[in-house]
Order: structure tokens, then sequence, then C-alpha cells
């Protein structure tokens, strides 16, 4: 036993110059004094020892394993400087270089206009209604005397998903959800995402929409322009006017497309609006008696307006952009623009 014991603190002493890890220590360590180690293993095996002999190698074996366990910790706590002493050089940090900056971030102008148009008719007692984009052909043109056959769904290229469902090509949809479901008066904003197949500088096949809707007794046209002169003082300047000019939308009659003095030149011409002075923005009109009747209002005793507009074209009219696709692009430069 005491070759054995010889042995063990050469194999051991060799071993433990080649560890270079506390978790190759570990395992060292549960191979010569674990419970089934080899350190282990001689003093359960002293039952075999002659009596005689055996307080003299239990005095052996105590000493081998008093001397591995003072190794062991030895050895681990050079290992354990050496770890430290190499994570505070991996973790150094030089305080000569310069500091790193965590920039805060804006909200993107599509969304700033968004805000500033919900805040503006939130003042004037409009409420919010956001309904589902993916709507069902019934409410995006059905409702809105637009049937199957209608022309004015040649004017716009629908992203269809069944033949009874499709991306909702505009926000109008969610006027008819409104007036199904409640009486007049009504006074909502709706906005939202809207699709239609359609790319270029100034159309995107993904935009956002703000469609407003009045509905009460006596609601004119002059209604309308009121209410569209205050947005455009708020959105814009104190100075800006609007124009209406005749045009046609199956869901309004009479229709019309609103036009606002050109906040740039003041209405004198300039490259922003092409030297005419105005620029187009918006289109709206009175609601169109068959919509009503779709909805269970009586025209004969309600009558409302309605008006839709496109987030991005107000962002690009407001901070001068010139292509819509800049919007989408998320190029940094144009962004920081935006930061307060």
């Amino acid at each position: 036993m005491q070759e054995k014991l010889e042995e063990i603190r050469r194999a051991l002493s060799a071993g433990i110059g080649q560890v270079q890890d506390r978790k190759a220590l570990f395992e060292l360590k549960m191979k010569y004094l674990g419970k089934t180690g080899e350190i282990s293993a001689l003093s359960k095996g002293m039952r075999d020892v002659s009596p005689e002999d055996r307080p003299a190698m239990g005095k052996l074996v105590s000493e081998v394993r008093s001397w591995a366990e003072e190794l062991f910790a030895q050895t681990e706590e050079t290992l354990k400087k050496r770890e430290l002493e190499a994570r505070y050089k991996s973790e150094r940090v030089d305080v000569t270089m310069p500091a790193r900056f965590a920039e805060t971030g804006t909200l993107h102008p599509v969304n700033i206009v968004r805000k500033e148009i919900i805040e503006c008719f939130d003042g004037m007692g409009f409420e919010i209604y956001e309904g589902p984009e993916i709507e069902k052909d019934y409410y995006n043109f059905q409702a809105l005397n637009i049937p199957a056959d209608h022309p004015a769904r040649d004017m716009q290229d629908t992203f269809f998903v069944t033949e009874e469902f499709l991306l909702r090509s505009q926000t109008s949809c969610g006027q008819i959800r409104v007036m199904e479901s409640k009486k007049p008066p009504i006074k909502i904003l709706s906005p939202g995402r809207v699709y239609r197949s359609d790319s270029d500088a100034t159309h995107s096949p993904m935009f956002h929409q703000m469609e407003g809707l009045v509905v009460d007794k006596g609601i004119t046209l002059c209604d309308l322009k009121g209410i569209l002169d205050e947005f455009a003082r708020r959105m814009f300047t104190k100075e800006t006017k609007t124009r209406l000019r005749p045009s046609y939308f199956p869901f309004t009659e009479p229709s019309v497309e609103v036009d606002l003095s050109c906040h740039n030149c003041g209405g004198k011409g300039c490259r922003i609006c092409k030297g005419t002075g105005w620029i187009e923005i918006l289109g709206a009109g009175v609601v169109n008696r068959r919509v009503l009747e779709n909805c269970g209002i009586d025209p004969d005793v309600y009558t409302g307006f309605a008006f839709g507009m496109g987030l991005e074209r107000i962002a690009m009219i407001k901070y001068g952009i010139n292509d819509m696709r800049y919007l989408f692009e998320n190029d940094v430069r144009l962004l920081k623009q935006f930061k307060d």
C-alpha cells in the first residue's frame, strides 16, 4: 500500500501541473478525493490490512489525503487569481478613448403628422376609430356605393385576399362600421394603413390615411369648409387658405378636391406649388344619400360630410419632401432632421 501511496503522490503532482483552469482542477480532485477516488478507495481498503499494520498505514493514508487537499487548495487559489487577472485584462477600459453616447430616437415624420392631425380634430370634438386592415368587400366598396361593376373600382388596384376579403384600400370603410353601430350625431376621425398596388415618387403600395366623418341634422358643405379652414390654420400657418374644386367620389355628392394656399410662397407661385399658388391636399364632400341608407340612417333627416387625406402627402408638403419613398427607406440622415 505504501508503494501505491507513493505512486499516487507522483501521478497527482504531475497531473496538477498540467491543469489550466478550475474546471479541470475539480475533475482531477474528484479522481483522487471523490467518493470513488483513488485516495478514498485506499481508506476503504484499510479493512484488508492486518490489525498490527493498520495504525501505521492509516497514518500514511491520512498524510497523503491532507497533502492532496492542501495541494488542491493552493492550486485553486492560484488558478482563481490567474482567471481574475485575465478577466480584468479583457474588461479593462481605456479611459482615454472617446465616450460612446446612446442617441435618443424620435418620431417618424408620418407619426408626427398623425399626432398633430389627431390633436387638431380632437380639439374640435372628433372621436378616434380604428377599423381592421383586412376588410370585407362590402365595407370597402359596396356600402360606399361602389358595387362590383362600378367604374370607380378601376381607380384603385386592390390587393384581394379572397373574393370576399381584401387589404383595405381606404379608411372610408371605418365610416360604414361606425354608422352601422351608432346613431347620429356622429363625429369621428379614422386613421390607419391602407394598401393599393401602386408605387412611384408620390405613391406607395402601403400608406397612411386619415378619414373624417360628421353626420347630424342640418350638416352642409359650408360646415365642411369651416372645419377644413380651421385644420389648415392649425396644421400649417394662420394665413393658409383653402379652396374647393368640384370633383367626383362615389360615396359623396357633391364631391370636392381641397387645395391649400402654398405655405412656402404664400400663394404667389413657386417650385413646390408648380407656380399655381395652390397645393392639392385631400378629397371631401357631402355624404351620398345611398351611403346613409346603406347604414340605416334616414337621409331626409340627417346629412353629413366626409373627408380623407394621405398622411404621407401632408408630411411631404409640410416638410418639403419631394419623394414619398424617402419616408420608407429608414435613412437616418432624414430621420435625424426631425429630432427635438
